[in-house]
């Protein structure tokens, strides 16, 4: 079952959603708001398994929204609905953690078919959007501002071929503080190990 919440400031639209997931066995919606801040409310107590929001809501956008879900329920997958396809919108969802965009025009056969790619761990985007560099921009902007100042430090340290106990000395700190970061950086930048940080190090070839 995919638990669904919906977030749309036109209760029409959202009828009309609710109207066709109602009958489709795979999908349960259990709730609808038509704010962001009624959406955080209840993602919160229902923790759905897919969030269909709009990015222009009272009280709290979209965007913020889903930069507060992805931050407290990291597993929650969002699908962006939206009457814009400007570059700038898709790439702020993109950057806020969703997982798909569609446009507002879409049939809502294909909301459903969003919805069930997304619930995979697969990426849904309207065919009317052109990915491409901006999939790469917008990475590549989110994985170097995730990372803290000092994350960044040793980053440059990793990339510099020093080992744990070293950069621990060269900074004056704990080992166990270092090992914090580098997990912390795995953890951010989607890596599977120390060795993969190793090579985003040397790929990346930090200057800050």
């Amino acid at each position: 079952m995919i638990t669904v919440a919906i977030a749309e400031d036109h209760q029409s639209l959202v009828d009309g959603i609710n109207l066709l997931l109602k009958y489709e066995d795979e999908f349960s919606i259990v709730g609808t708001a038509n704010d962001g801040e009624a959406l955080l409310d209840i993602v919160r107590l229902k923790q759905p398994k897919v969030v269909l929001t709009d990015i222009k809501m009272p009280k709290m956008d979209g965007i913020t929204a889903t930069q507060i879900i992805k931050k407290e329920f990291p597993h929650i997958k969002v699908v962006a609905f939206s009457m814009f396809d400007q570059e700038e919108a898709v790439s702020q969802m993109i950057e806020a953690g969703a997982s798909g965009y569609l446009l507002k025009n879409s049939p809502l056969e294909e909301v459903m078919k969003a919805i069930r790619t997304v619930s995979t761990g697969s990426n849904y985007f309207d065919a009317s959007i052109d990915l491409g560099e901006l999939m790469k921009d917008s990475n590549s902007k989110r994985k170097k501002g995730v990372l803290s100042k000092s994350e960044r430090e040793i980053l440059v340290l990793i990339g510099q071929g020093k080992t744990t106990s070293e950069i621990a000395d060269i900074r004056f700190t704990a080992v166990s503080t270092v090992e914090k970061h580098r997990k912390n950086m795995i953890r951010k930048l989607g890596l599977s190990g120390k060795g993969e940080l190793l090579r985003y190090a040397l790929e990346k070839k930090y200057d800050f």
